[in-house]
Formats: structure tokens, C-alpha cells, sequence
């Protein structure tokens, strides 16, 4: 069953402690856009695509670096200061007077959470060794996402029956602080001394040599880029297609947004049992072929997305949103494959930035394109731009290549290294073979 990892008394709390977090940002999101609307009156729409840059940018320029900065410090310190950190500055939002605080309280915030996520992220494979009850908690993970979308507006639009969206923030704060409280219950693993004792420099770069030269993680960072072509469709174009498009109103806007939603959330119901009997490399690229096959026909033949009518239209955002969850949600099962213990918080801090460095180039995109070419051309070059993505994944990340244990060589260890102990010895040096992943002793993918 899914459910059954919540068994795991410091998985619960972490999980719980998550879903809190994302309710309260969920509110974050809806009272930002009120702040907007007051501090920049017309230009609100400015203003928020401006929070959403700065948030992106947080994520791509911060999370290696704040890695590096607070990988000595032990998780649950670190994932409560964010918490902390992220509390203070949704306190200080009802209070700013001018665009450019909000700027930088936004900037604040995300910078945090740039620093929160990662390290949660890198804990759950610790707390939950056995891949079936990672696989779900990834599933759960991906569960909660999708319903913090379309309960956080619900609750937003009770609450404001009866109080100012100034109330909102302080939901907002009262989420993180009780997820910080979760935090400071759970039992949490200790952070190794080896990766402590390692210098800055090499703790800021580790994450990123890692994952470039995995070929599983470049495969996944293409298909990350085949996901982020699509999702910049749906999130940033669905408004104008329904509205402008279909001739209908706001709540059909929610309805499709809902479609996608609950796509992505089927998906995630069926992905543990799909993934007990397909390899993560085939589900993946099925997704992304599916999805972007999609885009490329409706464009081309089609020519307009109001040509299959209003329920066809929401049957598409459906496929779309489960395929869209089958690229995504296995992501943590490569990571974790890919990285000794003491590497995952750089590892999945690297593929943090480098997968919203794909969502800093889709999200320009699709508002551009849509705005001067029109939606069915919108989804013509982000098909393609999906389409490169798969065609990459597949180059970079070689069925014949991924297999987990693999013999190598080592040319440049001391012989008395305990590592070769069980070693052959060879002309050139010693080989061997194990599970394989970039570390010290392995700096590069062997051919």
C-alpha cells in the first residue's frame, strides 16, 4: 500500500512537517498576489512575474552554495533555521510600503527554502533504506504537491470570507513554524565526518561533478528539461487558452488547472507498483515521449487547442498531468542510486538548481511565445524543445551504460589501499568491480 511508509514514526512527522510547509506557501502564493495588487496596483501582473524570477533565480544561485555553507551543521539545525528564516520574513511581508521590500523579503524566502528543500530531499532515502518504501514516499511527496495546489486556494478563499489576506501570512508563518516544531520530534540521522572535513571549494563543486558525470543524472537533467517545456505550457498558457480560447471563465480555469492535477496525482497512485516492474529509464522516457508526441501532434495537425472541444481539451490536460508525474516523480530513486550517503545533500542540491535552471528558461518561453505567436505555435516549439529533451536523455543515458555494478580500473591508488583489496592486478593498474558511483576514489564514468 502507499501508505503504509507513514509507518515510519520520522518519516510521518518529516511528511507532515512537509505537507504544513506547502499549505502555508500555497496561502503565501495567494495573499503575494493581493500584496502585489496594492503595492503596484495595475502593474500587480509585473510585479509577480518579477517575485517569480527572483524565486527561480534563489533556487539556481543559492541551493549549491548554501549547501556548502551549512553541510556541517547537522540536518535538523539547519532545516529549522530555514524554517525560522522563512516564518520571519512571511511575518515582514503584511508590513512593507514599497515593491522593492517585497522583492527582497521574496528573495529572503526562497533563499531559504533553496536551503530547506534540498536537505529534506537528502534525508528521506536515510530514513526510508529499502526502495519500495522510497518509491512511496516519493509518490507522497509527489501526492502532496498536487493537492497543496487545490486545497491551498480553498482555504485561502475561506479564510477571506471573514479577514483580510493580510490574515494569510499568518498562516503562512504558523506553517513553518509548525513545521519546525516537526522537525525538532523527529528522529534524524547524523551527518557523516568525512564530508565535514572536506574544504569549501570542493563541498560548493562536489554536488555538480557528481551529477555531470553520472550519465543517469545528465539524462535526467535532459528529461528535467523535456518536463519543465511542458509544465511552462500548462501553468503559464492554460489561463489564456480557456479564457481567450474556449470563450469560458475563471472556474473552467481551475478546472483544467484541476485536470492536470489530478492527472499528476493518478500518476502517483500508480507509479510504486509500475516501478516494481519497470526499470525507472523506460518509465521516464515513455512520459516524456508520450506527453511531447502530444504537444508536436496537436500542434501540427490540429493547429488549436480548442479543436478537440471543452472535454477533450480537459482529457488532454489529464494525460498530459500523468505524464508529467511520470517524468518527475522517480527522480529521487536516481539520486539516491548515484551518490554515496555522505553525497546526496549536494547531489540533490545540484539537481535542485539545475532542474529549475530548465523552469528559468521555459517559463520566459512559454509567456513570450504565447503572447506574439499564439498558443498552438506556443506548443509547437515547446514540443520541440521537450522532443530535444527526450532525444538527448537517450543519448546521455545509455540502456547498456546503466547498470549499477560495473568493473573498472584504477590506475592511480596506492597499492595498499584498502578499496582494491579484493582488486586484480593488471598491467596498468587494478580492476575490479562494484556498484559504482563518482566519488574520490572514482572521478570518472567508466567506458
Amino acid at each position: 500500500m502507499l501508505f503504509e511508509v507513514l509507518r515510519n514514526p520520522t518519516y510521518q512527522r518529516l511528511f507532515s512537517a512537509q505537507i504544513i510547509a506547502l499549505l502555508g506557501t500555497g496561502l503565501l502564493t495567494v495573499a503575494l498576489g493581493l500584496l502585489a495588487f496594492d503595492a503596484a496596483g495595475e502593474e500587480a501582473g509585473v510585479v509577480l512575474g518579477t517575485v517569480f524570477f527572483i524565486k527561480m533565480v534563489a533556487y539556481v544561485g543559492l541551493s549549491p552554495l548554501a549547501n556548502a555553507i551549512v553541510s556541517r551543521l547537522p540536518p535538523r539545525r539547519v532545516l529549522v533555521a530555514m524554517d525560522l528564516i522563512r516564518a520571519a520574513a512571511a511575518l515582514c511581508l503584511p508590513f512593507v510600503d514599497s515593491v522593492w521590500q517585497i522583492y527582497l523579503l521574496i528573495f529572503v524566502l526562497q533563499g531559504a527554502s533553496a536551503t530547506f528543500t534540498p536537505t529534506f530531499q537528502a534525508l528521506i532515502p536515510e530514513i526510508l533504506p529499502d526502495e519500495r518504501q522510497y518509491t512511496r514516499a516519493l509518490s507522497l511527496s509527489r501526492l502532496a504537491y498536487d493537492l497543496e495546489n487545490l486545497v491551498s486556494p480553498v482555504l485561502a478563499g475561506l479564510a477571506l470570507l471573514f479577514v483580510s489576506y493580510h490574515w494569510l501570512f499568518g498562516g503562512t508563518v504558523f506553517g513553518f513554524l509548525l513545521s519546525a516544531l516537526l522537525v525538532v520530534s523527529a528522529a534524524l540521522p547524523r551527518r557523516e565526518r568525512a564530508q565535514q572535513a572536506q574544504p569549501f571549494l570542493d563541498r560548493l563543486s562536489r554536488g555538480m561533478r557528481i551529477y555531470l558525470a553520472t550519465p543517469r543524472l545528465r539524462g535526467l537533467l535532459s528529461l528535467n528539461l523535456a518536463a519543465a517545456a511542458i509544465g511552462a505550457m500548462v501553468i503559464v498558457n492554460t489561463v489564456v487558452i480557456v479564457r481567450a480560447g474556449f470563450g469560458l471563465g475563471e472556474p473552467q480555469v481551475a478546472m483544467a488547472l484541476g485536470a492536470f492535477g489530478a492527472g499528476s496525482m493518478t500518476a502517483a497512485l500508480l507509479l510504486p507498483r509500475l516501478l516494481d516492474r519497470l526499470d525507472d529509464r523506460t518509465v521516464m522516457l515513455a512520459g516524456a515521449a508520450v506527453v511531447s508526441t502530444l504537444f508536436l501532434g496537436l500542434s501540427l495537425g490540429l493547429g488549436s487547442f480548442t479543436r478537440p472541444g471543452w472535454p477533450g481539451f480537459l482529457a488532454l490536460w489529464l494525460v498530459v498531468g500523468f505524464c508529467y508525474a511520470v517524468v518527475l516523480t522517480p527522480s529521487g530513486r536516481l539520486l539516491r542510486r548515484s551518490a554515496q550517503r555522505e553525497d546526496l545533500s549536494p547531489v540533490f542540491a545540484a539537481h535542485f538548481a539545475l532542474s529549475h535552471a530548465c523552469w528559468l528558461v521555459t517559463y520566459p518561453l512559454a509567456g513570450w511565445l504565447g503572447a506574439r505567436l499564439g498558443m498552438a505555435e506556443t506548443a509547437l516549439v515547446l514540443g520541440l524543445l521537450a522532443v530535444t529533451g527526450v532525444l538527448t536523455a537517450l543519448l546521455l543515458w545509455p540502456v547498456r551504460g546503466d547498470k549499477f555494478v560495473l568493473e573498472h580500473e584504477h590506475t592511480d591508488l596506492d597499492p595498499a589501499d584498502p578499496h582494491i583489496a579484493d582488486a586484480v592486478r593488471t598491467p596498468h593498474g587494478w580492476r575490479h568491480a562494484h556498484v559504482f558511483n563518482i566519488d574520490d576514489r572514482h572521478r570518472r564514468w567508466p567506458s
